[in-house]
């Protein structure tokens, strides 16, 4: 299944909308359901409304119902594996169980595979905002 992931994230990087940074980033996402959904990344001129190849395809299966995910894909024209952006690892935290698999890779198919831990370890949880 990783390298189908990788495949996905690849090809959705042609649908990005990225008229100011030129970096077109695809994320494939595979819920325990079996399904998988992509995203690239939709930048904007008030660049804090731009959103993540990473997000979009995490926010499209929430939308769809599914909050149970298996491992994700993410690739990028970048000399190392794409690493996530901070916003992208608190939101995986968020929605990942800490030791699912995220696979890292570039256009080589160089791939770094990380657990949602490893991204953002001692990340901030909703249980941190109990009283």
């Amino acid at each position: 299944m990783k390298e189908k992931l990788i495949e996905e994230a690849i090809q959705i990087r042609s649908r990005a909308y990225v008229p100011y940074s030129h970096f077109p980033v695809g994320a494939a996402l595979l819920t325990k359901s079996g399904k998988v959904y992509i995203g690239c990344n939709i930048e904007n001129a008030a660049y804090p409304s731009t959103c993540c190849a990473e997000r979009v395809a995490i926010f499209k299966a929430i939308s769809d119902g599914e909050m149970e995910f298996a491992e994700m894909a993410v690739a990028a024209d970048t000399k190392r594996p794409v690493p996530p952006c901070g916003t992208c690892r608190q939101v995986m935290s968020e929605f990942f169980s800490p030791d699912m698999t995220i696979h890292l890779t570039n256009l080589n198919k160089d791939v770094h595979t990380l657990t949602t831990d490893q991204l953002l370890p001692f990340s901030f949880q909703k249980e941190d905002m109990d009283e």
